[in-house]
């Protein structure tokens, strides 16, 4: 039976092996090198005997404890009236007496007690100890510790330091925790009893449900007053609690639990961190939304412009069509000598080229008034479009903080890109070049100076009415100088349809020229400021991508060690 339960055992070790090792290299693939390490240490300590590490304040008497537990008849730990525990030490099983440095901080004590074949002791220094490295050291031990033994002054049992101790503990760790009230032959009965009740009250009210609690006198062990010093009663919690082969199932349930308290932290880490993936691709989502809806409406205002721009030009274009029609009519009448308005052919020229001018100082009138107040409402929908993603980059939503217990460096380096992408865009608000690109408008020479006038956005609507400007006003006069081709060609003997014809078919050309010219070049505009905008989000994006594959890779094998940890936890229980 009991090479049935040893082969049990080693086949749950050979498990938990291998889980804490996958944890061990699920912390490496995060980056967190204390919670590495603490695994690490884990990982080691898992065929160790159960560990009992002793805690307390300098001079609290851990040491005097540690010696009387162990019964060996000498001091195993120094004992001295000034603190002399100056390292962590770790008493285990050894056929001889023999002392091995492992650091300078910690060193391993090996001693015959027949105890140490199922437990292991390790000594600590004071929770407030001055010496450096210490208590960072002693921290170290805690998450591998199988149980934890506080020593309190039985004087007095309520140290700040001492508790906050307790509070990492508890709160970090859920350690299994017994207290011990030492040197309680400095105190009468009733103040001592009053100091339990208080210890346990204080115990109760910092999350230990039926704290277990002992008043020993390490003293009065040594002296040979056994029945007074309490370490029985201690002994006695071993023997029926720990010891008697319990210990190393007890054991391999203390790994599956310190395993699922940090697979647990992980969790809740990925947990955050999942939360601020979910947050930056809502909140990058909201900036593309943005930018077409912003679009949309610069577009929509693009065609109102539009609509404006051929409707002033059919108007004016319309009556001059009038005028040509009603002025040839005339000549015709003139040529059967009705009237004599136009009696030579350079009369004709003269009125034909007057009717071109009227137009062409119409048409640059009219078109250049629907302009100014047409382009005011599409530079402000496109600054607009930049102004909102400059709010939206500031407000961003931050859960993931610098702080943070497990992801702090990407925590931290999320604020970088963040702070880069907020510093980029506030100086891509700023530059006139954001918004005037040499793709789109050529030589910018001859409107530099209007664009030195203003700068960044505010740029935006110089540029559009450069864009319009020279787009309608080429149009129209190509128009103009078709016309004036078409006029020049007029005899006295031409056809007044062929002439109305020819003067519809150029008013025709222009004004699909400039519905068609003016729609696409102000469309290319807003859509490449918007990709402009866009492009300030590459590292955002490129931040987001790699956030994408690794929260997956972590939570696959974070998911896998949770559930074998939890098979393991079923097996075991």
């Amino acid at each position: 039976m009991l090479e049935i339960l040893d082969e049990k055992l080693q086949t749950y070790r050979s498990q938990i092996e291998q889980i804490v090792k996958e944890l061990h290299d699920l912390t490496t693939q995060i980056g967190h090198q204390e919670l590495s390490q603490t695994v690490s240490d884990l990982r080691n300590r898992i065929r160790e005997p159960f560990m009992f590490v002793i805690v307390g304040e300098v001079k609290a008497g851990k040491s005097s404890f540690i010696n009387a537990l162990l019964d060996t008849g000498r001091d195993i730990c120094k004992v001295a009236p000034s603190p002399m525990t100056d390292t962590i030490q770790q008493i285990v099983y050894g056929s001889e007496v023999s002392e091995t440095i492992i650091t300078p901080y910690l060193k391993r004590l090996h001693q015959p007690v027949d105890i140490l074949k199922e437990i292991a002791i390790v000594d600590t220094p004071g929770t407030n100890t001055i010496i450096e490295h210490h208590q960072e050291i002693t921290e170290r031990f805690i998450p591998a510790s199988d149980l934890i033994v506080f020593v309190f002054e039985a004087k007095n049992p309520y140290r700040q330091s001492a508790w906050n101790f307790f509070n990492y503990i508890k709160e970090d760790w859920r350690k299994k925790i017994i207290f011990v009230l030492q040197q309680k032959d400095l105190m009468n009965e009733t103040d001592l009893n009053e100091n339990i009740h208080g210890l346990e009250k204080h115990a109760i009210q910092n999350g230990i449900d039926q704290p277990v609690i002992f008043a020993v006198s390490a003293k009065q062990e040594q002296e040979g007053l056994r029945s007074e010093s309490g370490f029985a009663a201690v002994r006695d919690y071993i023997q029926h609690n720990i010891t008697g082969g319990k210990a190393p199932y007890l054991k391999l349930q203390n790994n599956v639990d310190i395993s699922q308290n940090i697979n647990e932290r992980i969790e809740k880490g990925l947990n955050d961190r999942k939360k601020q993936y979910a947050a930056d691709i809502s909140f990058r989502d909201d900036i593309r939304e943005t930018l077409n809806q912003q679009e949309r409406k610069s577009n929509k205002q693009v065609g109102i412009l539009t609509e404006n721009l051929v409707a002033a030009y059919d108007n004016i274009t319309r009556s001059y069509e009038s005028d040509l029609a009603r002025g040839l009519g005339f000549f015709s009448l003139v040529r059967r000598s009705i009237s004599s308005i136009f009696t030579k052919e350079s009369s004709a020229k003269e009125w034909l080229n007057r009717l071109v001018s009227n137009l062409e100082k119409d048409l640059n009138l009219e078109l250049k008034n629907r302009l100014d107040s047409g382009v005011v409402d599409i530079a402000e929908s496109i600054q607009q479009m930049a102004k909102i993603v400059d709010l939206k980059i500031k407000s961003s939503e931050t859960i993931l903080k610098n702080d943070h217990d497990i992801f702090s460096d990407i925590a931290e380096r999320r604020a970088n890109v963040l702070s880069e992408l907020q510093a980029t865009f506030s100086q891509f608000m700023k530059r006139t070049d954001s918004f005037a690109d040499e793709s789109i408008l050529g030589d910018k020479n001859n409107m530099a100076p209007a664009l030195a006038l203003g700068s960044g956005a505010a740029a935006i609507g110089v540029i559009i009415m450069f864009l319009v400007n020279n787009t309608v006003f080429d149009i129209t006069g190509g128009v103009l100088t078709g016309i004036g081709v078409l006029f020049a060609s007029v005899s006295i003997g031409l056809k007044r349809r062929k002439v109305l014809k020819g003067f519809s078919e150029e008013i025709k050309r222009g004004k699909t020229q400039i519905e068609a010219e003016v729609r696409e070049k102000l469309n290319y505009y807003i859509a490449h400021i918007k990709s402009k905008i866009d492009a300030n989000f590459n590292n955002f994006d490129n931040l987001l991508e790699k956030e994408k594959d690794q929260i997956k890779t972590l939570d696959e094998n974070h998911l896998s060690i949770k559930n074998r940890l939890n098979q393991l936890q079923t097996a075991l229980s």
